[in-house]
């Protein structure tokens, strides 16, 4: 009998090993009409609704407010709960890597250093154990972006529910990501915290290349077949954004004056960690930023300490379109973070419906899908969660249901259900 136990114990491991590298089941579509009834409503746009009723059917909503009588179908009491539009995580890797030190789960860079025609949704993994932890946190949706080379490639924006990367497309091909030359860069090794700034004096002839580079592409003829500048085309067209990665104060100038150059309707800074110091200049030009990683230190000596976490706030406060990004070391991890960010920018000064929106609206609309997704909105599509608490607060933040288009989605991570689904035996 001890034979035969260990037999069955051994049997019950191999399966649980095999079912770790298998895809989460995502949720079925919506086939019935769905209310949540009752709870605070955060809509998103700035406005709170208590005692909220929220109805969607066909994976959108069809009516947002107070009136009970319009609760149909299954009925959800979300009654001291709140409820929350679905995050949205932008410039992020997610689905792209999955173990940074295996070199095969790695797809979040190519060889090249003009790579517009490179499309980070051929690569997205949606079976990828990463992007399902994100969803316990309230983070459904993002904008899965390459990385590397000076034009990295093209983005996508996706939910974090499908069975392929077809499924799971939101806006397809949205923005080309463009890394632009630092002015300063930094001698020495890497772990030295008092390594110098030196000037880089190739920066002048690093913007003229790009500058030439986009002009090339502005007057590309598609009788001559080229890849890069195909690829290239909807941003002098609108259909595509630029996303201008960039930190320093002159970089940003230079940025400005390209997109007046190139005469770009839409061009949105990355990281932007000295905009502050240009907010009027960014309002006045209609630059939207997705500002870097709160929880971030300083990177200057004479800057205040507390630059990082009130950045949000001063940008906003000067009239700019301003969301939330998590890039940075462990991006893919600190992703699931994205809620506690805005707490953080709402605890040094800014509204916290206001952050809120930076993270959910702001993103939509910089993004170019605020039609979609976004807000608790009629029309919109249902994704959406209640939380026990404060949703920005990583105290009081417990998801209870969530849901994406309108699927009722699971919000345990693999491992969770496997270890559920299998401890009880395993104490026998």
């Amino acid at each position: 009998m001890k034979n035969f136990s260990n037999t069955i114990q051994i049997l019950i491991a191999l399966l649980i090993s095999i079912s770790t590298m298998a895809q989460q089941t995502p949720a079925p579509e919506q086939n019935e009409t769905i209310s949540i009834v009752g709870g605070t409503a955060h809509i998103g746009n700035g406005e709170v609704i208590e005692d909220a009723v929220i109805v969607f059917d066909n994976g959108k909503i069809t009516y947002v407010g107070t009136d009970k009588t319009q609760a149909k179908g299954k009925q959800i009491s979300a009654e001291n709960n709140h409820i929350y539009p679905g995050f949205i995580a932008p410039n992020a890797t997610l689905g792209l890597v999955e173990i940074d030190a295996v070199k095969a789960t790695d797809d979040e860079d190519e060889l090249g250093k003009m790579l517009p025609h490179v499309r980070s949704i051929i690569a997205y993994n949606t079976e990828s154990k990463i992007v399902e932890s994100m969803r316990p946190n309230g983070v459904l949706m993002g904008q899965i972006a390459p990385r590397g080379g000076r034009i990295s490639g093209t983005s996508s924006i996706v939910h974090f529910d499908a069975w392929n990367w077809e499924d799971a497309i939101i806006k397809e091909d949205d923005g080309i990501h463009l890394n632009w030359p630092s002015s300063f860069k930094r001698s020495g090794s890497w772990y030295d915290a008092e390594r110098p700034f030196e000037q880089n004096k190739k920066y002048d002839s690093e913007v003229e290349n790009l500058i030439t580079y986009f002009q090339n592409a502005k007057v590309y003829n598609s009788d001559e077949k080229d890849l890069e500048f195909e690829a290239m085309q909807g941003l002098f067209e609108g259909s595509k954004s630029l996303f201008v990665h960039v930190d320093g104060e002159k970089e940003i100038q230079d940025v400005i004056s390209f997109k007046k150059q190139m005469n770009f309707d839409q061009l949105t800074i990355v990281g932007a960690y000295q905009s502050h110091k240009l907010a009027k200049l960014l309002k006045s030009e209609n630059i939207s930023v997705l500002i870097q990683r709160v929880h971030s230190t300083p990177t200057f000596e004479d800057d205040d300490y507390d630059l990082p976490y009130k950045l949000p706030k001063i940008l906003h406060d000067a009239g700019v379109l301003v969301a939330l990004e998590g890039s940075g070391s462990m991006e893919r991890m600190n992703s699931r973070n994205l809620p506690f960010y805005a707490g953080t920018a709402a605890a040094f000064g800014l509204d916290k419906e206001i952050a809120l929106q930076m993270i959910t609206l702001n993103t939509a609309k910089i993004l170019g899908v605020d039609n979609q997704i976004g807000s608790l909105e009629v029309g919109k599509d249902a994704t959406l969660f209640i939380s026990e608490g404060d949703a920005l607060d990583m105290k009081t933040n417990k998801l209870i249901q969530a849901f994406i288009q309108g699927r009722n989605i699971s919000l345990e991570t693999h491992q969770t259900e496997l270890y559920q689904r299998y401890s009880d035996k395993y104490d026998d």
